[in-house]
């Protein structure tokens, strides 16, 4: 949300790997695990080979080790940090290191806690503290251990903790057990659920696929209150969980593109790229859509939408 996980499966490779990479290709973009990242990173690769004539390499990895390699010059982009759920390593990186750039054109997103919306309507779980009512809880169970199930994200994701601290701060961490999986599999339960009129009850963000499937309705929560959102990750601290509290809604995320500052002076042509390139929330949703609805290959797609965006894809070539 997002968002490390769906489409390429987990999968950390080590940073020796990196450095193989970078040797036989001229970019190395790294590409965590969920649908939209995968989608932009071979837009990325095809609009950089087509135009630039250079070769690019997609590699898996988890957001710290993609931050990682690219401050060590291994990798040369992500293509989709969501803000703030990975500040600790934009901060590391970009304001302190000063490593890896942001592209400034961010996409809008939502994350939060949905249900079908029959549960809401039918069963009137409605609100995120509904979730505390064991009665309520209860309804999502489904292996008979007297708590209900709640997907709380995908492993790797700096969003999975946060629904922890969340979990913990709300109270449902008592009443529920907390999931994580990836999120090909937790929306293949949705589906099921929803055929079977069962409850569900799981993370959900935009942009996103899954709302263009189903009718969802999203838990009421209180208003973000900057205040109120303390939140820590385990790379910032131990004790993380524990000292973290963030019982409101998550403010509105922003996914942006960020590059090695390295490109600048080794492929000054692709850090324009970099850092001319803008999706809005509507297409990254329809590429997810395409890869994983549609099953569409992620580089045949890639190469169309390309084709068919040229004068954007120019536009992005432009100092």
């Amino acid at each position: 949300m997002r968002k490390s996980t769906g489409i390429l499966g987990a999968c950390v490779v080590s940073m020796g790997a990196f450095a193989g990479a970078a040797q036989a290709a001229d970019v190395v973009i790294g590409v965590p695990n969920w649908p939209s990242v995968n989608a932009t990173a071979h837009i990325l690769k095809v609009a950089i080979e087509e135009n630039l004539g250079l070769s690019v390499e997609l590699q898996n990895g988890t957001n710290p080790i993609v931050f990682e390699a690219m401050d060590k010059g291994s990798m040369h982009a992500h293509p989709e940090v969501w803000l703030p759920n990975q500040q600790n390593l934009h901060d590391t990186y970009v304001k302190d290191k000063g490593t890896v750039v942001k592209n400034p054109n961010g996409v809008a997103a939502f994350q939060g806690m949905c249900v079908p919306k029959f549960v809401a309507d039918e069963h009137g779980v409605k609100s995120i503290t509904d979730l505390t009512d064991p009665a309520k809880a209860a309804l999502f169970d489904s292996d008979g251990d007297g708590k209900g199930e709640v997907w709380i994200g995908a492993p790797g994701w700096a969003s999975t903790n946060v629904e922890k601290v969340r979990a913990k701060s709300y109270g449902y961490a008592e009443t529920m057990v907390q999931t994580e999986m990836d999120e090909t599999l937790a929306y293949a339960n949705l589906d099921n659920a929803i055929k079977a009129k069962k409850p569900w009850v799981g993370f959900c963000y935009t942009p996103h696929y899954v709302f263009a499937l189903h009718e969802l309705h999203a838990l009421e929560e209180p208003a973000y209150d900057a205040s109120k959102w303390n939140v820590l990750q385990p790379t910032d601290d131990p004790a993380w969980l524990e000292k973290s509290s963030a019982a409101v809604a998550w403010d509105t995320a922003y996914l942006h593109l960020h590059y090695a500052k390295s490109l600048e002076n080794d492929h000054p042509e692709v850090a324009t790229i970099m850092a001319n390139m803008q999706l809005t929330t509507e297409e990254v949703s329809a590429m997810t859509f395409a890869l994983v609805i549609e099953k569409q290959e992620a580089l045949a797609y890639a190469q169309t939408w390309v084709k068919e965006n040229e004068d954007r894809v120019l536009g992005w070539l432009s100092q």
